[in-house]
């Protein structure tokens, strides 16, 4: 038999003659191989991964072996050690993939020159922030807003130094947001702090039980050039979180320093806002995005299929203008849904790929789904063999914390239920649900793995709401 390399190396050739780059990618690439006395052992990363790879690679894969040794090969699958993998990396699960903006702070450039051990935390800020000036596509619908965060972020407008961004939700706020922080980050000569309103909450309510607002107004205001906050909506009726948040802006504002709010809503349209604050808020400059138009939709798609490798047909894209409108997480679920047919169907995309995509799309939006959102969290924890009690919890380990978006992502859209309901069901808020919704749909169109999970999960889901005529 020949050496394991030579072996599995010529394996791998032989698959990627027949299958697509894309597969090749997303299920043989992450296997390991070895060989044995009984044949190739073929390790894989996930227990999914290791029943889609049975079901419908496995023959083909021996086929080759065959082919290779010149003799029939024996074949096993096994799953990694789900411990191990967990434990390679818990640190960077914490930080990198915490996508919840209610837990999410930018630390100090004074904290990023602290001590040693608190430098790895530090350096993947681009990845926390991913957001770019240059990745958002600028129309009329969001030209002043975009100008005026690059502004901040650029410091080349002295009168500019607070910016209330409004939108719907999915139109662009927390990309500008970001996008600030980001650049900020990237020069590292300003002290930023980036927070949600929540997670400004949590810590103010955790500052008074401790103790500790001398600490916390160390990291605010004496610490803070700029102070980013988001979902200002959330300080609805929390009136000493309120008052505090006044002072705050107050004193920055009085110092030269700058202030970037977001909320899907004016802060005089929220009921239980403080009308001083409110006032306050939207005192200086109020940027609101709207709708895309057909132009600017154009390009929003344009751009999203190529950072995920996929090109689209002229003929296809016009046709996706036409039909997707919304916002701009409406234009991603479009695309996502054409993107995985083309992948699973194994079909270049075309006309007939894009209507049928649009057809399915059209009727998932007329159909109203009835299904309870506790149903949706047991067929995904039943998918990744845990339980909905452990989704629930507050661990931030992949094996926990990925599973729990998709099963945000797909109670949104597979049931009623509001972003509100579905977080009640695993202890959070709102803003957790929406930032799962954001992180999937961007994860399904950049990791192959992904996508075929969220499919096979969709057809589960279907085949409940559905069940065949008996």
């Amino acid at each position: 038999m020949s050496s394991p390399p030579q072996l599995w190396d010529g394996v791998v050739r032989r698959l990627a003659a027949d299958l697509p780059a894309f597969t090749i990618d997303a299920w043989v690439h992450p296997l390991t191989a070895e060989v044995g006395e009984s044949g190739l052992t073929l390790t894989c990363p996930s227990a999914f991964h290791c029943d889609r790879l049975r079901d419908r690679f496995l023959a083909r894969i021996r086929e080759c072996a065959r082919a290779e040794a010149g003799e029939p090969v024996g074949v096993e699958l096994r799953v990694a050690d789900a411990t191990s993998a967990a434990s390679a990396e818990p640190e960077k699960d914490g930080r990198d993939r915490a996508g919840s903006r209610s837990n999410a702070v930018l630390p100090t450039s004074r904290e990023r020159r602290g001590p040693a051990r608190a430098q790895p935390a530090q350096r993947p800020v681009q990845r926390s922030f991913p957001y770019t000036f240059d990745s958002f596509v600028v129309g009329p619908c969001n030209a002043l807003a975009r100008e005026a965060s690059y502004a901040i972020a650029r410091g080349n407008q002295a009168n500019l130094n607070l910016l209330y961004l409004t939108s719907d939700i999915g139109l662009g706020k927390t990309h500008l947001a970001r996008a600030i922080v980001g650049e900020l980050a990237s020069n590292g000569d300003r002290q930023v702090r980036y927070a949600s309103a929540e997670s400004f909450t949590n810590e103010f309510m955790t500052a008074i039980r401790g103790k500790s607002m001398e600490q916390f107004k160390q990291r605010y205001r004496r610490d803070c050039e700029l102070l980013v906050l988001e979902d200002v909506p959330f300080l609805a009726s929390k009136t000493a979180t309120q008052l505090e948040l006044f002072h705050t802006i107050t004193h920055l504002l009085d110092v030269g320093r700058c202030v970037v709010l977001t909320g899907n809503s004016l802060p005089r349209d929220v009921p239980g806002m403080d009308p001083r604050l409110a006032s306050q808020m939207t005192a200086g400059l109020v940027a609101e995005i709207e709708v895309p138009d057909a132009q600017v939709r154009r390009e929003i798609l344009r751009s999203k299929a190529a950072r995920g490798g996929v090109g689209l047909p002229d003929g296809c894209l016009d046709l996706l203008v036409e039909r997707a409108r919304g916002n701009v997480r409406d234009l991603e679920g479009v695309l996502i849904q054409l993107v995985s047919s083309a992948s699973l169907l194994k079909r270049s995309i075309d006309l007939d790929l894009t209507e049928a995509a649009l057809r399915k799309l059209d009727q998932g939006r007329a159909h109203a789904r009835r299904m309870d959102p506790r149903r949706v969290i047991d067929v995904v924890a039943a998918f990744f063999r845990t339980t909905p009690e452990a989704l629930a919890a507050r661990s931030r380990r992949r094996d926990v914390l990925v599973p729990r978006q998709l099963a945000m992502y797909l109670c949104r859209r597979f049931t009623n239920a509001s972003a509100a309901e579905v977080a009640a069901q695993f202890g959070r808020n709102h803003t957790a649900v929406a930032n799962a919704e954001r992180v999937v749909a961007r994860s399904i169109l950049e990791r192959a793995p992904l996508r075929y999970q969220v499919e096979a999960l969709c057809q589960r889901l279907e085949e409940l709401e559905h069940p065949p005529a008996s």
